[in-house]
């Protein structure tokens, strides 16, 4: 835990299932993530993601912050109340602002539910794991299709994981997607 380096990649629907028959043995798993923030938006106001996801029913409370170099950080541990993981989230290494940011409470904010075929890889110089992602971000009640490719590095040079995801984008005709799941979702429910 520490550092998140990942790509992500819009795919039309030929595209995506290109993509699931070219690789075969795909990790299932079923997501619901609910994103929180504080009553007056301050996590989200530093780019701080903080997030209770059910990942085949278990639940994992993550936080991402703002890194520089392209990357995020990232800490996340087993637990089904995101209040009372958020202490403990610190203890891992996330910031300690964390714990005054949150001490007025927590709201959802928005959310995702969709299903993530997952498989690691080994390109040249690295260790990914491709994610292909399809379902649907909630926000202000409504819903907006998702359908992600994300590549993520899990050991190797971020460089050599950057090389293999555009010569993935180029193979598939992926678009770049610069904002994450949480800020497409805020931006879903703040009606923009």
């Amino acid at each position: 835990m520490g550092r998140e380096f990942e790509l992500k990649f819009a795919a039309g629907e030929e595209a995506f299932a290109a993509l699931g028959r070219k690789w075969t043995d795909f990790a299932v798993i079923t997501m619901e993530t609910t994103y929180f923030d504080t009553p007056d938006g301050a996590l989200a106001r530093r780019h701080i993601t903080l997030r209770r996801r059910l990942e085949n029913g278990v639940s994992v409370c993550t936080v991402k912050t703002p890194a520089s170099g392209g990357g995020r950080g990232e800490w996340e541990l087993e637990g089904k109340d995101i209040g009372a993981a958020v202490p403990e989230l610190c203890k891992l290494g996330c910031p300690e602002e964390l714990l005054s940011l949150t001490a007025g409470g927590l709201v959802p904010v928005c959310g995702a539910r969709f299903t993530r075929r997952a498989r690691l890889l080994n390109p040249p110089g690295c260790r990914v794991e491709l994610a292909l992602d399809q379902g649907v971000l909630l926000g202000g009640g409504r819903e907006m299709p998702l359908r992600e490719v994300e590549v993520e590095v899990k050991s190797g040079s971020e460089e050599a994981a950057a090389a293999f995801a555009e010569a993935l984008a180029r193979e598939f005709g992926l678009t770049p997607e610069p904002k994450s799941k949480f800020r497409r979702a805020l931006a879903l429910a703040k009606g923009e």
